[in-house]
């Protein structure tokens, strides 16, 4: 049971941003700008660091949402989501792709836990200081997701399926105006 009274039926961060909408879009915005705009790294694999923050974070929900949406965009691939995940190093992923999950990490651990040989490491495997930039960007974001998703004590639900519904609105319809939609449903309109 959440810690506050939250929208029922509204699993994760749906809820608290149905609750406080002007806060929702400006974090729905981020998210899109972060997941889904111009950038060299892929939806997916921006998704996949967002999935891999949460799961060292141990919240379930973001790591599930974003694991989904990830797979989603990588045609359904569910198992190289759980081995990125689980063990990013031995994953069949790109050697870039490591390294800079590497540095996520080292976010989600702490922001001075990223250490000058984890960004060269990045750099050697074709890293651009952009894609270092929206990596640990991407990485501090979740952890403030994650925060808020588990500091308000929301609903996780335990059907896979639900998540991968979720995921396929989102790489359809995107984050931004995900507020407005949700309020929109919580309405009934």
């Amino acid at each position: 049971m959440a810690h506050i009274k939250l929208p029922d039926g509204l699993p994760g961060i749906r809820g608290p941003l149905v609750f406080r909408p002007e806060t929702a879009r400006p974090l729905s915005e981020l998210a899109e700008v972060l997941l889904r705009g111009e950038n060299t790294l892929t939806p997916a694999e921006r998704e996949l660091i967002a999935a891999y923050v949460s799961a060292r974070n141990d919240c379930t929900y973001c790591q599930l949402s974003h694991g989904a949406i990830a797979a989603h965009h990588l045609d359904g691939n569910e198992a190289l989501v759980a081995h990125v995940t689980r063990d990013p190093e031995s994953a069949p992923i790109s050697a870039k792709l490591k390294a800079l999950l590497g540095i996520a990490g080292r976010v989600a651990e702490g922001g001075r836990n990223v250490r000058a040989a984890d960004v060269e490491r990045a750099r050697q495997e074709g890293a651009t200081d952009t894609e270092i930039h929206d990596t640990i960007l991407i990485a501090a974001a979740f952890c403030m997701f994650n925060r808020y998703v588990d500091g308000l004590a929301t609903w996780t639900p335990d059907d896979p399926e639900s998540y991968r519904q979720r995921a396929a609105g989102i790489v359809r319809d995107g984050y931004a105006g995900l507020s407005e939609r949700l309020a929109a449903t919580e309405r009934g309109a």
